[in-house]
């Protein structure tokens, strides 16, 4: 089993900053990819960005350009840095692994999730 413990979440202004972060702990050398995931209310959970174990990234288009998703592998913490924030990125955002190490963004393929942490974005 793997257990994941996001942090960071809050409420920022239009154009703000926030980093999140995922602890991971347990079996993490089990898991080959990463990935953070949003959900707003009433809306689906949609894949924001994606990094494996060598460092190769993906990211969803509506954020390409503005989060930056990175990783400590000698520490199990998994970042997204996130710039410019927009009223439409607020969302509960989890950090998700799974067992195989292809790049897919598709909430469906994960195998551990953790319990989110919310982001408000304010106009």
């Amino acid at each position: 089993q793997v257990q994941l413990v996001e942090a960071g979440g809050g409420s920022v202004q239009s154009g703000g900053s926030l980093r999140l972060s995922c602890a991971a702990s347990g079996y993490t050398s089990s898991t080959k990819y990463m990935g953070w995931f949003r959900q707003a209310p009433g809306k689906e959970r949609e894949g924001v960005a994606g990094i494996d174990r060598d460092g190769r990234t993906t990211y969803a288009d509506s954020v390409k350009g503005r989060f930056t998703i990175s990783q400590d592998n000698a520490k199990n913490t998994l970042y997204l840095q996130m710039n410019n924030l927009k009223p439409e990125d607020t969302a509960m955002y989890y950090c998700a692994a799974k067992r195989d190490p292809y790049a897919w963004l598709s909430a469906r393929w994960y195998n551990y999730w953790g319990q989110g942490t919310q982001v408000t974005v304010s106009s």
